[in-house]
């Protein structure tokens, strides 16, 4: 049995590796360890801190967790991270990822995700990638697994819509552009 996530939000780090130093944060439910002083736990926290990238961060988690390589969750959300570190990769079991409010801007950097089978929930809301024309879709048709994106179902439809969006050669152009060439 699993407990409650290994919360390190509101701790200031500004880099994960600084986690090493502080004790999680006590939450509704006690964390519970092994005899290794190892939470078991299968969910961190490390949202509302300074981080720019999550080096480091499979150190963190094998340093607390009895099984990292289990991680399902993972919250990130309000730092200052710009990119997806191929790290994620490595968390074959993440089911949920939490990334919202961060300085993602290249929408390319979500289809780094798509190794990840089991994750089926990711928020992405508040970066600079939903303001990129067809982020949702995007999104959809990089995580074919995903159930719910930025706190919303991702519904049949969605995907079928995704897909015609994809083969659209007009998809990548601005309104200006796509004028612009009417207009010629």
């Amino acid at each position: 049995m699993y407990g409650p996530p290994v919360d390190f939000s509101f701790k200031e780090l500004s880099n994960v590796g600084g986690a090493l130093s502080m004790v999680p944060r006590a939450g509704l439910r006690p964390l519970t360890m092994n005899s290794e002083r190892k939470y078991l736990s299968r969910s961190i926290r490390l949202s509302n801190n300074m981080l720019e990238d999550i080096s480091g961060l499979g150190f963190v988690l094998g340093h607390y967790l009895v099984e990292p390589w289990k991680l399902g969750w993972l919250d990130l959300s309000f730092n200052k991270i710009a990119g997806i570190d191929l790290y994620f990769c490595q968390l074959k079991e993440l089911r949920v990822l939490y990334l919202h409010a961060n300085r993602i801007w290249n929408l390319k950097e979500v289809d780094k995700l798509g190794e990840l089978k089991h994750l089926h929930t990711i928020t992405l809301h508040g970066n600079a990638i939903e303001n990129t024309n067809g982020y949702r879709k995007h999104v959809i048709l990089a995580l074919p697994h995903l159930k719910s994106m930025d706190f919303s179902a991702v519904t049949r439809d969605e995907r079928v819509l995704a897909k015609l969006w994809c083969k659209c050669p007009k998809r990548d152009k601005t309104p200006e552009e796509d004028n612009k060439s009417l207009n010629q």
